[in-house]
């Protein structure tokens, strides 16, 4: 089987301008600074606008995104067997809190199968993505303005997520820049339950 053509955006904020750059620079991404204050839905957004523009499959990938070693391989043996698929390349604990238990469920039940992801019925992180080509234009079309960037992205997508048991970046869990509709800080531990290695 031939790999499909892959390629990378990363959104950032212009307070990790510098670190987003590197990150494009080692994925030979695209990248979109939100310089303005607009927030994470706007910036994800524009990503995927710009997705929609491209003949090839598409990640979004944050500023504080760490990616495993080999991480382009990977990405892309995962998007050429799920083509169809919407995928986050990373599954993560603290962040949102009412789907922690049902993660630690699914990977046991992932490890007795000796499956190697799980789904949820939402994309609940940002931090690493991709769209089918085919569900780009719906997606956009669906938009919410108002969701959190993930949320934004899952609802107009409207259907299962695919999570790799082991995920493909880690999350740098530094402060968050993003202000919350909800005012909740977020004080819980935001890393990768699992991370490819």
């Amino acid at each position: 089987m031939v790999a499909a053509q892959v390629k990378f955006v990363v959104v950032g904020h212009h307070s990790r301008h510098k670190q987003a750059l590197s990150l494009a620079e080692s994925l030979g991404a695209a990248l979109f600074i939100d310089t303005g204050e607009h927030g994470a839905n706007w910036n994800h957004r524009r990503a995927l606008e710009w997705a929609a523009g491209q003949n090839c499959r598409v990640v979004v990938v944050e500023d504080d995104a760490r990616p495993v070693h080999g991480f382009v391989g990977k990405v892309s043996a995962w998007l050429n067997d799920k083509p169809d698929d919407l995928i986050s390349f990373y599954l993560g604990t603290g962040r949102p809190p009412q789907y922690q238990a049902a993660i630690a469920e699914r990977l046991i039940a992932a490890d007795k199968k000796r499956a190697d992801f799980i789904t949820l019925p939402q994309l609940i992180h940002g931090v690493c993505y991709s769209v089918p080509v085919a569900k780009l234009v719906d997606v956009l079309a669906r938009w919410d303005h108002s969701a959190a960037a993930d949320y934004a992205v899952g609802n107009a997508y409207g259907g299962p997520v695919v999570y790799p048991c082991w995920s493909l970046v880690d999350h740098a869990d530094g402060e968050p820049v993003e202000r919350h509709p909800d005012g909740t800080a977020r004080t819980e531990r935001r890393r990768a339950w699992r991370l490819y290695g």
